[in-house]
């Protein structure tokens, strides 16, 4: 960005200088955290006036540094210093307004210059702001090419839309396996706060009281099937097959636990493809939600259960509107005889080609970088509609997806919707490290692939 200044001498009466912004809810969020005006009224999190929306409105002083910045940048520009203002706020800007910030010089002497200021939102012609500014503007001419990081904002926009999406579904009747640990109980009680799950609770009444004890929660109206852990999963699956429940949530068990019940031929909640794990995962930066599949169930999947992981991948992304467009991960790009999964990257390509899988765009093999980047993928020459843009990532094998999903955690700040498919019912897979904002998500996608996904 260039930026250049009009010394004192320079500058003209009358002359003037504007900049267009739109704000974004982001905007806002960085203005919080820079300012330390953690206001409500300003952030996407609260109706504070309770008129049934979240509320999303510009501080004052952050829609006038919209006039700092014409100031700093083009009139008089850079080595300006701010001497006075004086400011009206008339009305009240929003994220999604777009806003006009125009200054005009009034006066000049002694190195000082009077500018009017105003910022308007010309969709309705409303003034925002008004007033006047005096500067010390800058002697000797100055000129710059400038460049600023940019910022990514840690919010986890996707899975807030997944969640106002999952609360207006009626509630998701939830068996909820052996919640006698505190984060189990407690992510299975905060769903149904926010509607989106009817939990029934199942395990160790006397070990589900004492978790509720220790958190501080009222069980009153919850109903708890008193029942031996190594019988809880069991239990779940006849609440399927009974049709009192929905879903299963695990609670404080191991997860081969969980599905060995689900497994039997006859009482469990096969429906014939095989069960695989997909994370839904909401990074922050990225324009869309990323899945990655398979992670936690499948170890070194051969083709025929990398295509039931693909295929139940497409269709989860269907049930939440994204368009399928799966990258089937390998080292490299191009098929190796050596390399195993390049091969059956190729073949799934292939498969989706004829009809094999369907509902989706599938690419494959692609190296992780031509994956999911337009430009590395242009480098390599890679053309069609998933390289660069692919929101579904295949792994080779457990190793692979379970880095993938932990490193977009923990160092690219990723919150996680586990789920198990495949099953009669979708199946919540968290653990005991996940966060509130996971546990709700894992929530929101089961209700979600429920209702809307049935005939995918």
């Amino acid at each position: 960005m260039h930026i250049s200044n009009r010394p004192f001498d320079s500058i003209t009466l009358g002359e003037t200088a504007e900049l267009r912004r739109l704000i974004t809810t982001d905007d806002l969020l960085v203005y919080a955290a820079a300012s330390g005006n953690y206001n409500p009224m300003h952030l996407p999190i609260a109706d504070v006036d309770g008129d049934g929306q979240r509320e999303r409105a510009a501080p004052g002083m952050f829609v006038a540094s919209m006039i700092s910045g014409v100031l700093g940048t083009q009139l008089p520009g850079p080595g300006t210093r701010l001497l006075h203002q004086r400011l009206d706020y008339p009305a009240r800007a929003q994220a999604g307004d777009e806003l006009l910030c125009r200054v005009c010089v009034l006066a000049k002497a002694e190195g000082r210059v009077r500018l009017s200021a105003e910022v308007t939102r010309p969709a309705d012609g409303q003034t925002i702001v008004t007033g006047e500014v005096e500067v010390e503007a800058p002697l000797t001419p100055y000129a710059t090419d400038q460049e600023v990081p940019g910022l990514i904002v840690q919010r986890h926009r996707h899975f807030e839309a997944m969640l106002d999406r999952a609360r207006i579904l009626p509630a998701l009747p939830t068996a909820v396996v052996c919640p006698e640990d505190d984060k189990a109980l407690e992510g299975a009680l905060l769903a149904q706060r926010e509607g989106l799950i009817t939990p029934i609770l199942i395990g160790d009444a006397a070990g589900i009281a004492a978790a509720a004890a220790r958190i501080g929660a009222d069980l009153t109206g919850i109903e708890i099937l008193d029942t031996p852990r190594h019988e809880a999963a069991a239990l779940a699956c006849a609440l399927v097959h009974q049709g009192r429940a929905q879903a299963v949530m695990k609670g404080h068990l191991h997860t081969d636990d969980l599905l060995r019940p689900m497994l039997d031929k006859d009482r469990g909640l096969r429906v014939g493809r095989r069960f695989t794990h997909v994370f839904v995962m909401d990074v922050p930066g990225m324009d869309h939600p990323i899945m990655v599949t398979d992670a936690a169930i499948n170890i070194a999947p051969d083709l025929a259960a990398k295509v039931d992981i693909v295929q139940n991948a497409i269709n989860l992304a269907r049930a939440l509107d994204m368009p399928p467009r799966v990258g089937v991960l390998s080292a490299v790009e191009t098929v190796n005889p050596a390399i195993q999964s390049s091969i059956d990257a190729a073949l799934l390509s292939k498969m989706a080609e004829r009809g094999q899988i369907t509902g989706g765009a599938v690419d494959g093999p692609l190296a992780m970088d031509n994956a999911v980047d337009l430009a590395a993928a242009r480098t390599k020459g890679l053309a069609g509609g998933v390289a660069g843009r692919a929101n579904i990532l295949v792994v080779p094998g457990i190793d692979a997806g379970n880095m993938l999903a932990k490193q977009l955690t923990y160092i690219s700040h990723a919150e996680s919707a586990g789920l198990v498919l495949g099953a009669r019912v979708p199946v919540i897979l968290n653990s005991r490290s996940d966060s509130a904002m996971s546990r709700l998500s894992s929530c929101a996608v089961a209700a979600i692939h429920h209702f809307r996904g049935q005939g995918a």
